[in-house]
């Protein structure tokens, strides 16, 4: 989107977006809200040799800003492997971008929207406990890369009103009705493109060689027939994979032989025409090709204009421990520590660890957090769970309420119920909406303005 964060200068801290949340319990109550990156905190004093390139309602834009946010620009788009427009072209684009900026903060301040000295505390904290680091050493960083402190509080300060004065101008005002989302459903169920339609398969592959003779190709098939036989038994199909698979790298993939959510035109025709007829989860009968004999499994099934129907979901179980005048940083996390190699010596059992020393909700359930979707815990604690395999136990990991260990006990793939499904419509066409509504509310903004280009001097 435009107008989302697309992260700051300093590339440890692109978590600013989340920081500025204000979600009160370990679950997120709701997405956090998106901002646009900053730009560079204009300097006390115009320095020498700089001089102004735009005036925006008789504040002025620097040469300096300009160029310092144009090096930042090109230093994100190429850490993410993108192209960037000529030098002159990006200095142009990242102008206009500093113009709106300026427009937004003006309104924001005229419409009395603040962002006090507690608010400012609040949101630096919450990109030191998201980057995995305490308050000092954030600054510590900030400081060795160059960033002083009151720039970087300024960047916090500005990102917190273009948040809340979008909030209160765009994303209050930006709705989907019911009706909407029947018209969209209506609209991909009729749409039979196969290049619209997507599918998620995973497969099980028992090669067949050139060569096979019809003894040998008797047996490949008898091993293939085993295989399917234990998937529709209800055996776990990707540790089949793991056994049976012949397919490149399937022994130690982690993702059980998945192929990929692509659209039909991109798979195999044999394999479209074989789970045509299979819903979510289904298997197919053997499917024979030049490379062997295949099981397939359909993973996920949809239109490409839809939103995934289908959720990994995680079930995980902590321990946290609060910070306070009794316990520190350092002392949480020696004492999570001890826990963990106490479980991994099997010398303790973690769910009792938890019932005993957890500070949290869930320690009267051994830690369980239950079968929890993407999105529903706190992104530090959600990156932290998904890097785990089933069994895996977290490093002491530090959130905005104290010091976790994490232990991950499941994973699985759900598909959503009929009510979630219409919910992630509504908000894919939210966010379609919120982007022409920002613009169209940026560019009315910008058009009222008073803005002045000045040439260079001689």
């Amino acid at each position: 989107m435009t107008h989302r964060f697309l992260a700051l200068t300093v590339a440890s801290l692109s978590l600013l977006a989340a920081a500025t949340s204000q979600a009160q319990g370990l679950h997120s109550t709701a997405a956090p809200v998106g901002v646009v990156a900053p730009a560079a905190a204009p300097p006390p004093a115009q320095s020498a040799g700089d001089y102004i390139v735009a005036v925006v309602n008789s504040e002025p834009i620097t040469n300096n800003e300009v160029r310092l946010a144009t090096q930042r620009l090109l230093q994100q788009l190429t850490q993410q492997g993108r192209d960037a427009p000529d030098h002159r072209e990006l200095a142009r684009q990242v102008l206009e971008r500093l113009i709106n900026e300026k427009t937004q903060l003006q309104l924001a301040r005229e419409s009395g929207i603040r962002a006090d000295d507690a608010a400012l505390d609040q949101a630096e904290q919450n990109i030191a406990q998201q980057n995995q680091m305490g308050v000092a050493e954030l600054r510590r960083q900030l400081a060795q890369e160059g960033v002083p402190l009151n720039q970087f509080r300024t960047q916090l300060q500005e990102q917190l009103l273009l948040t809340r004065v979008r909030e209160r101008e765009v994303e209050a005002r930006v709705r989907v009705s019911d009706q909407e989302v029947d018209e969209y459903l209506r609209q991909q169920q009729n749409n039979n493109d196969p290049a619209a339609m997507e599918l998620n398969l995973a497969q099980i592959l028992v090669a067949v060689p050139d060569t096979a003779s019809p003894e040998q190709l008797a047996a490949l098939k008898a091993k293939a027939e085993r295989a399917l036989a234990r998937a529709r038994a209800g055996e776990d199909f990707a540790a089949l994979v793991r056994e049976f698979s012949d397919a490149p790298d399937s022994a130690t993939t982690t993702n059980g032989g998945q192929l990929g959510l692509r659209t039909t035109d991109r798979y195999p025709a044999l394999f479209v025409k074989a789970t045509a007829q299979l819903g979510v989860g289904e298997l197919s009968a053997l499917v024979r090709s030049g490379a062997g004999f295949h099981i397939l499994k359909v993973l996920e099934k949809r239109s490409a204009g839809l939103p995934a129907m289908t959720v990994t979901q995680s079930r995980a179980r902590h321990i946290l421990l609060r910070l306070g005048p009794q316990l520190n940083e350092a002392g949480a996390r020696a004492r999570l520590s001890e826990f963990k190699q106490r479980v991994l010596a099997g010398k303790a059992d973690f769910a009792t660890l938890a019932r005993e020393y957890s500070q949290d909700g869930s320690s009267t359930q051994g830690g369980d957090l239950g079968w929890t979707n993407p999105g529903m815990f706190v992104p530090e604690f959600e990156a932290a769970m998904n890097a785990l395999a089933p069994g895996q136990i977290s490093e002491p990991l530090v959130s905005r309420f104290g010091v976790h260990l994490i232990q991950l006990m499941e994973r699985r793939t759900a598909t959503l119920n009929p009510q979630e499904q219409r919910e992630r419509v509504r908000a894919m066409l939210r966010e379609k909406k919120l982007d022409e509504a920002y613009l169209t509310w940026a560019q009315d903004l910008r058009g009222r303005a008073y803005v002045e280009m000045r040439e260079p001097p001689q």
